[in-house]
């Protein structure tokens, strides 16, 4: 395992899930301690766990302003100073994503409740991240965006919504703060193998399998891994970029399951 990261200090946010406990795993890994924010505050004591000291759990709100501030203040009274922030949290109520449904049917409340954990709790981190980061002479932002924020589905209007929304975030920081040594990159996934996954829909985890170029699916493995990248002065010259992490899955023309499944039948 590289060490990019010593002696710096990053913020995992939802990083008591599959991916976000990943990450933090990642990046301790490289060098650098870690806060755990979740809102789950069982979970991200869990993850931070078999971290040790290099890392310190915090149960946060992505939706509430002063929760979001208190954990960006936390971290840097607890660790001295912030250099990357991982903004990963989502809106993942099992009664509220269901809700998520089209533009007529969904209710306006879900649409807000989700717009301010997925889009709004990302504001909110970088708000209160850039001034810590900038005092300390830079960091790396890395948003969790989603191919669903690069193209359309039958459902989930408010999550795509929020995960496009979060692309055109990533550019305007990006942008503003450049030149004040602040990097700001999106990373899109396709779908990743998790345990959530596995407990989908029967037959749901083949048909996306049929659309993907690689052989087997990602995991969350593979998103720190390139969270851990675009954190580290390897990817310095990176910023304002949406990079999509997601097997090819929207590469191809949408016809190339069906025209794949034909050719090998006829071998």
């Amino acid at each position: 395992m590289m060490t990019r990261l010593v002696d710096r200090v990053g913020i995992v946010t939802g990083g008591g899930g599959g991916i976000g406990t990943a990450v933090a795993r990642r990046l301790v890994a490289e060098g650098a301690r870690v806060v755990i924010a979740d809102l789950f505050e069982a979970a991200a004591v869990c993850a931070a766990e078999p971290l040790g000291d290099n890392a310190l759990p915090v149960q946060f709100d992505a939706a509430d302003p002063q929760s979001v501030k208190a954990m960006v203040d936390r971290t840097v009274d607890h660790f001295g100073r912030l250099d990357i922030l991982h903004n990963n949290a989502a809106m993942t109520d099992p009664d509220k994503s269901p809700q998520d449904t089209t533009a007529v049917d969904i209710p306006i409340g879900i649409w807000r409740e989700i717009l301010d954990v997925n889009l709004t709790g990302y504001l909110l981190g970088c708000k209160y991240a850039i001034p810590h980061m900038v005092a300390g002479g830079g960091g790396s932002i890395i948003n969790t965006a989603s191919n669903s924020g690069s193209a359309g589905d039958l459902a989930r209007i408010a999550y795509g919504s929020s995960k496009a929304a979060i692309i055109g975030l990533t550019k305007y920081v990006a942008t503003q703060h450049g030149r004040e040594n602040i990097r700001c990159n999106s990373i899109a996934p396709g779908v990743v193998l998790t345990e959530a996954l596995e407990k989908t829909v029967p037959g749901l985890k083949e048909i996306i399998h049929r659309h993907i170029l690689t052989p087997e699916f990602g995991t969350p493995d593979d998103i720190a891994a390139l969270v851990a990248f675009l954190a580290s002065d390897e990817a310095r010259y990176i910023t304002g970029e949406n990079i999509s992490i997601s097997g090819g899955g929207l590469v191809h023309q949408p016809h190339y399951a069906d025209l794949l499944a034909f050719m090998q039948a006829k071998d």
